[in-house]
């Protein structure tokens, strides 16, 4: 996959604007990231407020859907690895990193990263948002950056697109040669642990408390109720409840 990086110093969305282009322009093709070093009306899931700051790191890519691919909601998780990954080698040895269902990335439990998939068509836009230089509050979440998490408040967004984009394509490739089933079991050994308690807020607002009993072939949660049932997560918000 060739990675080509296009770079604007503002606008509204990456997401939006990728999505746009796709509507218009045939010349677009799996591997292209565009980056913004602001955005002025960024969003995460459910139409949520992403907030932007100048020195963190916000960028859209594709994915071309190819006949034999895994489910397209399934690259939710190859972003989540993808970025988990880079963080990763970017953070303390000892830095206790996560992934929350389905793609969020933790450290110590709070948030550095966001991602935000849409589709267009045969394209799949992924778009990252990563705490590099300042954790924005989000009301109800603890959030920490690349910065507090390293002490270096010169942490550069570009050489962690550039490490991001080399391992989004690992990841793709992986997802495409070995199944689904081999991306999720690595998401499963950098994420929260069977038996970890979650609560989850349906999309229809229904709150469902229980643990985490692992993922279906599909990717969906397996909570466990407190009868013992379980219940498959298709969407929803998923929150770690302490023990």
């Amino acid at each position: 996959m060739t990675v080509t990086i296009e770079t604007v110093a503002e606008t509204g969305s990456t997401n939006a604007d990728l999505l746009a282009r796709l509507r218009t322009c045939d010349q677009l093709a799996e591997g292209f990231w565009l980056r913004a070093e602001r955005q002025t009306g960024g969003k995460g899931r459910e139409g949520r407020e992403w907030v932007s700051p100048a020195g963190n790191l916000y960028v859209s890519t594709l994915v071309e859907l190819q006949d034999g691919d895994p489910s397209a909601h399934s690259l939710a998780f190859v972003a989540g690895l993808a970025v988990w990954r880079t963080l990763r080698d970017l953070l303390p040895e000892n830095a206790d990193i996560m992934l929350k269902w389905p793609n969020d990335v933790l450290v110590s439990g709070s948030k550095i990263a966001g991602i935000l998939l849409e589709r267009q068509g045969d394209f799949v836009v992924a778009g990252i948002g990563v705490n590099v230089a300042e954790a924005p509050g989000i009301p109800g979440r603890a959030t920490t950056s690349i910065a507090a998490e390293t002490s270096q408040v010169d942490s550069d967004a570009d050489a962690v697109l550039d490490a991001l984009a080399r391992e989004f394509a690992v990841q793709v490739s992986k997802w495409r040669s070995q199944g689904l089933a081999a991306t999720l079991s690595d998401w499963a050994e950098a994420a929260h642990p069977v038996g970890t308690p979650l609560s989850t807020t349906m999309p229809g607002g229904e709150a469902i408390q229980g643990t985490f009993d692992g993922l279906e072939k599909s990717g969906a949660l397996r909570l466990r109720l407190p009868d013992g049932s379980t219940h498959a997560i298709h969407a929803g918000d998923v929150m770690l409840e302490a023990e």
